[in-house]
């Protein structure tokens, strides 16, 4: 198999890139060429797809399947689309569940109302430039598109920092706040399961829309935050705290205390999403200890978190210490 992957430096790019070489697939990264690195043996072109024949380094290859992990503008989206239309043979676009229109409700599926966007589009929130390039995909490609609509992704690599936060915080060891109740179920994918599955999935022709994300319950928060403390072997204590209690305190849930999201809260769909799809097309998803406990050992080689490449920094992860502590006191 022939993979094109554009970008291929990043989280999720990466981890398509890392699962081709493990195939034995011939790989193509297309990127800038200003961040990160790829594996030995990838074939690597340069161009700015942003830019005016920023996509000339594509012309005149010819690639089995081309996966895109792009949240930029839709227009963007499109033009690659259309220069690839008639040298790859089907196309992968890693999208999310934010472009559904409520995301508070519980069982949302792949027919679920989406935010109104346009493939043409130069700007727009989060939510409208994901669901824009997937109808920008989808106009070019047609049955020939597989559009993955990923919810969170965990796992070695991860540059936001959430898993990792959580990591960090066990190993400094002592009284630590963990977001009640234990057992909240808490819903996620594996990049490597992601990638595994999208790889899968092209080389076979499928198309198609799909909640690309593990079971709801695929863990609780209890299991989570176990398996890091199991992970970091740290002398870590997690005192367990209503969820109304941290609410009042003005704590942020997903932004304070990372991954969490409390019953109710008006993101909580995004946590609970119906996968009867994807799972009926054979993704598959490893124990969270596994996912833990690699990306502990993946974060004490490189050290720190790495910048998301190509792309603006996100805002801080994690509950400030002294923060932490005043709740925990009282």
């Amino acid at each position: 198999m022939r993979l094109l992957v554009l970008g291929g430096t990043g989280f999720v790019g990466g981890a398509m890139v890392t699962e081709g070489v493990r195939r034995g697939w011939s790989v193509t990264v297309f990127n800038r060429g200003l961040h990160g690195v790829v594996p030995p043996g990838v074939h690597r072109l340069r161009g700015d797809r942003t830019a005016p024949d920023g996509l000339a380094a594509l012309a005149g290859g010819g690639w089995d399947l081309v996966v895109d992990t792009w949240d930029g503008a839709p227009r963007a989206a499109r033009d690659a689309a259309r220069v690839l239309a008639d040298v790859v043979g089907h196309y992968g676009y890693v999208s999310s569940g934010s472009v559904y229109t409520d995301h508070s409700t519980v069982g949302l599926h792949e027919d679920s109302p989406v935010v109104d966007a346009d493939a043409d589009s130069v700007d727009g929130d989060y939510p409208q430039l994901k669901a824009g390039a997937e109808r920008a995909v989808r106009e070019v490609f047609g049955d020939r598109a597989l559009v993955a609509r990923a919810g969170l992704i965990l796992g070695p690599g991860e540059d936001i920092g959430r898993l990792p936060w959580w990591l960090r915080r066990i190993e400094r060891g002592g009284d630590v706040l963990a977001p009640g109740p234990a057992d909240l179920p808490v819903q996620y994918v594996d990049v490597r399961d992601l990638a595994g599955w999208m790889l899968d999935a092209g080389a076979r022709r499928l198309g198609g829309t799909f909640n690309a994300i593990g079971r709801p319950a695929q863990t609780t928060m209890g299991e989570l935050l176990d398996a890091c403390v199991a992970a970091t072997g740290a002398d870590a204590r997690l005192r367990w705290t209503d969820p109304t209690r941290i609410l009042a305190a003005g704590v942020q849930p997903w932004s304070d205390l990372p991954i969490w999201m409390p019953i109710g809260h008006p993101y909580r769909g995004l946590l609970e999403q119906d996968v009867t799809r994807v799972l009926a097309a054979g993704l598959t998803c490893r124990p969270v200890t596994e996912t833990v406990a690699d990306t502990w050992r993946w974060l004490r080689e490189v050290g720190a978190v790495p910048p998301r490449a190509g792309r603006p920094q996100r805002s801080s992860i994690g509950l400030d210490p002294t923060r932490e502590a005043a709740l925990l006191a009282a």
